[in-house]
């Protein structure tokens, strides 16, 4: 017999787990299996030979929730509370804690300002000053600061900053705000790193040209549920400053939100972007990715689906993709005191999983390749900032959001040596890249354009931007004709990118024949889809061809398509049903009865990529992973029907039924919050190309009359009307201990699916089979048992329904259900929604194992829920599902 908590854990809920990677994961040693007996140490997970100490907690002092953190000059210890003040601490010694009395509220300018600075998501100690990224909301009445770059001075010697000088107020606020400030790699300037959602602010120089545009021919269709839908081009950015913030230059842009930067021990800077998990199953979807942010990169965000592919040429790829999270530190170990292995790494933080991912660098041409190790996590540890100390060890901070906030040190404590050792000399190539870059700035060179023209058909993607982007910074004169008479297909390609984003667009059609010129079959894929973005781009930035040049172009690219890439096929659509080819529809439509094109597995691994032992992490993001990884939408599919939706010419009557039955399908899969509002939005457009006459009947066909009208979700008879409420035992409690009378029992079984209880449980025969059957429920416990179960399914674990949690030797982990074992593997149960799909994980690869200590049961299930939808819920359950129960009758009949 279990106890009554362990028996009811899964009552109510689901479990969500999956594993898939699109990143390279190394060998590492052993992790530490110490306990403490402390819960905030025990639940961490790091290598062996490492050694972590819990040193203080923010939040548990009434010191609000720590985000950013900086060292001084002195070894002490300076941190933000994302709300409120700046704080400094002494650095303790070894297995000392930090004391409130050793924690000092930082008194900033006049004595009169008693808020301080505060709101800081960046720090940092350098030129004698603390700089402060200033985050702050317009509607802030409490704290005055403006958002932007601060410099903050002791001018009277008294270990106080008196002087505080705004070096420049940035547009920008929020979480997609002004973030995070590091210091160039030879100590004389700054670098700074804003979000999305902060404008660009007037530069001195642009190491990125700053005529930057959308630059997508793929039909815009914002993101329904309103985000970011007022932003465009570049997306977040990069600056360099001298320390006095007097000159401001471009250096990178193109993110979505980046909170932080490192420079690595050559000298190359490195950027942790996120992504947008509202896209999650969409063909525009992004991961969470490293990029290697060299002089005038870009990295194509832009708003809604018009996020660029990573194979145009006009933007970079990443260094290595990660997978869903929010990324909130990146830093670079080259002066920790660690074994020589992770001289050369990057620690980037996840605050949405509580992962800490080491990312082992290693030189490929003129750029890096990137391997993923599992560094440091814990479940919860929601990571905000990290910095290595004077003594070598990594001190990090947990919080945000108003979370429980602590303080951690981690320090190596093996055998092995953690002497410095002396940076790899930079190779040829990535030396190459560095010379074409310094053109990037300075203005005209004659030197430039005969430096960069033979490198434009390097081998190398990273050197061949970089010298497109020094022709960029010469007048178009100089190398204009040069472009056009360039008999090399790759240079001719790459100049003419340029001679499209710089000139003025008189040379349209000599641009585009001298692109037909060129042997499209002769081409690797990648030079080929180079090709295909000029043609996109000289559409788009001068204009369709005219009527003698359009047949041209449909004569070129018509027997392309289809290829035998799903890369290619993305890129010939788009051209062709723009262009209105007369057979472009006819031929996409045939393409979306093929399951799988070649190469479209590359595509959809990033939409599905999701490290297996994240999902419980996080309930929040775990159950909307599961929920799409087991009735995923073909990305492919989808993206050639977004594009169809500008289709006017080459429909015929069975295409059209075609193409409208599949909105029908494509609405029953699972994607990102925002999947059904992006078809909705797609079928819009679609609809304004058919008949007046003909449109309610497609409409019918499509299946529209099962959206919400805002068509962002399904309408769905089990659907809770809301508005919901973060229930808690405290305010949920009282309300069901009034008694439960006259309640609806439709609407109380409606609600069990709602709150995807009958997923995995059944009541009366009805529901699934992965929690026990909770028909006898009622028999067993009150109210107030089933409540704690469901609000704080972490409190207990059953061992019959726990998860256990696996560390690999390869560095990751799989957190699920074993459901059988042989002699050389064990059969793990990752996906409720499809728990019969087994995870096969071979015993000689598993280092370790334990219980997961968090249940697979998430919280948070009721909360969209308002007061009567619980109650019927509740009542529902504590009948066992018998209508029949005295709850459902009438208050009338339940007093006779």
């Amino acid at each position: 017999m279990f106890s009554k908590q362990n028996s009811i854990k899964l009552g109510i809920g689901l479990a969500a787990l999956v594993t898939a990677a699109s990143f390279t994961l190394l060998k590492q040693p052993d992790f530490s299996s110490a306990t403490t007996g402390d819960p905030k140490l025990d639940k961490l997970k790091y290598p062996a030979g490492f050694k972590a100490e819990h040193l203080f907690s923010p939040s548990e002092n009434k010191q609000g929730s720590w985000v950013s953190m900086t060292f001084d000059d002195k070894g002490r210890i300076i941190c933000s509370d994302q709300y409120g003040k700046l704080y400094r601490l002494k650095t303790p010694a070894v297995d000392a804690k930090i004391s409130t009395s050793d924690v000092e509220k930082l008194q900033v300018g006049p004595a009169t300002d008693t808020m301080g600075m505060g709101y800081a998501h960046g720090l940092l100690y350098a030129f004698n000053s603390l700089y402060v990224m200033i985050n702050n909301g317009k509607n802030n009445k409490i704290f005055t600061k403006k958002s932007g770059l601060y410099r903050l001075q002791d001018t009277n010697n008294d270990d106080q900053f008196d002087k505080v000088t705004l070096l420049k107020e940035l547009v920008g606020e929020g979480e997609h705000g002004p973030h995070s400030i590091v210091l160039s790699p030879d100590k004389k300037s700054l670098f700074v790193i804003a979000g999305n959602h902060t404008d660009v602010p007037p530069m001195d120089a642009y190491k990125l040209p700053s005529n930057w545009k959308e630059d997508q021919m793929f039909p815009l269709i914002k993101d329904p549920r309103g985000h970011a839908n007022d932003r465009y081009a570049p997306g977040g950015w990069i600056a360099n400053l001298d320390p006095e913030g007097k000159k401001w230059e471009l250096v990178s842009a193109g993110y979505r939100n980046a909170f932080d930067m490192a420079f690595n021990e050559n000298g190359d800077l490195f950027v942790y972007d996120a992504d947008m998990e509202w896209d999650f199953g969409l063909p525009w979807y992004r991961p969470t990715r490293i990029c290697h942010a060299t002089s005038a990169s870009e990295f194509g965000w832009r708003t809604g689906n018009s996020k660029w592919s990573p194979t145009f040429p006009d933007n970079l790829p990443p260094v290595i993709n990660i997978g869903q999270g929010s990324p909130t530190n990146l830093l670079h170990l080259k002066d920790a005191k660690f074994p020589t292995k992770y001289k050369s790494t990057l620690l980037a933080f996840d605050w949405t999983f509580g992962v800490i991912h080491a990312i082992h660098l290693k030189p490929s041409g003129s750029t890096y390749s990137g391997e993923r190790e599992e560094f440091l996590s814990g479940i919860p540890l929601p990571l905000t900032d990290g910095a290595i100390g004077p003594d070598g060890a990594l001190y990090f901070l947990t919080g945000g959001r108003r979370l429980d906030s602590d303080l951690y040190r981690v320090s190596y404590v093996g055998n092995e040596s953690t002497a410095p050792i002396a940076a790899a000399p930079i190779n040829s190539a990535n030396a190459l890249r560095r010379s074409l870059e310094k053109f990037h700035t300075g203005g005209p060179n004659p030197a430039a354009v005969a430096t960069a023209w033979p490198q434009l058909k390097s081998p190398d993607r990273f050197i061949r931007y970089a010298a497109r982007l020094a022709l960029e910074h010469q007048p178009v004169a100089q190398w204009q004709d040069l472009a056009l008479k360039e008999k090399d297909p790759i240079a001719l390609t790459q100049s003419l990118i340029s001679l499209i984003r710089m000139g003025d667009g008189s040379k349209k059609n000599e641009i585009v024949n001298a692109l037909l010129s060129v042997n499209f079959k002769a081409l690797q894929q990648s030079q080929q889809l180079d090709l295909l973005r000029a043609l996109e781009l000289a559409f788009l930035r001068m204009g369709q061809p005219d009527a003698t040049l359009k047949p041209k172009v449909i004569a070129y690219l018509n027997p392309l398509y289809p290829a035998n890439t799903a890369h290619l096929n993305r890129s010939l659509s788009k051209l062709l049903i723009y262009l209105d080819a007369p057979e472009a529809v006819a031929k996409t439509m045939a393409l979306m009865d093929i399951k799988t094109e070649p190469g479209s597995d590359a595509l959809n691994v990033e939409t599905a990529t999701a490290s297996s032992d994240l999902i419980l992490r996080n309930p929040q993001y775990g159950k909307d992973i599961a929920a799409m990884l087991a009735n995923i939408p073909p990305a492919q599919h989808t993206y050639y029907a977004v594009m169809l939706s500008l289709a006017k010419e080459g429909w015929t009557p069975e295409l059209q039924e075609k193409y409208f039955k599949w909105y029908y399908t494509a609405f029953g899969y699972k994607g990102g919050n925002s999947y059904i509002g992006f078809l909705d939005r797609s079928l819009k457009l679609a609809l304004k190309n058919v008949p007046d006459s003909k449109r309610a009947y497609f409409e019918k066909l499509a299946g529209t009359e099962r959206l919400s009208k805002n068509g962002n979700d399904f309408i769905s008879a089990s659907a809770p009307k809301g508005p919901g409420r973060n229930w808690r035992m405290e305010n949920a409690l009282p309300i069901i201990e009034k008694g439960l009378v006259d309640r609806d029992f439709e609407n109380g079984k409606a609600m069990f699916a709602a709150t995807t209880c009958k997923m995995c449980h059944a009541l009366r025969g009805e529901g699934g089979a992965i929690g026990p059957d909770l028909s006898q429920l009622y028999t067993r416990f009150s109210s107030k048992d089933m409540l704690e179960s469901i609000i704080m399914p972490d409190k207990t674990v059953s061992d019959q329904y726990a998860a256990t949690y696996y560390s690999l030797r390869n560095g990751s982990s799989i957190v699920g259900r074993l459901i059988n074992e042989d002699k050389t593997a064990y059969y793990i149960s990752q996906n409720p929604y499809a728990p019969n799909e087994l995870e096969k994980v071979l015993k000689k690869n598993v280092i370790s194992s334990k219980p997961s200590s968090a249940s697979i049961m998430f919280g948070g299930l009721i909360n969209s829920l308002n007061e009567d939808e619980l109650k019927d819920l509740m009542a529902y359950l504590m009948a066992g599902g018998n209508e029949n129960n005295a709850m459902f009758k009438p208050k009338a009949e339940v007093k006779k």
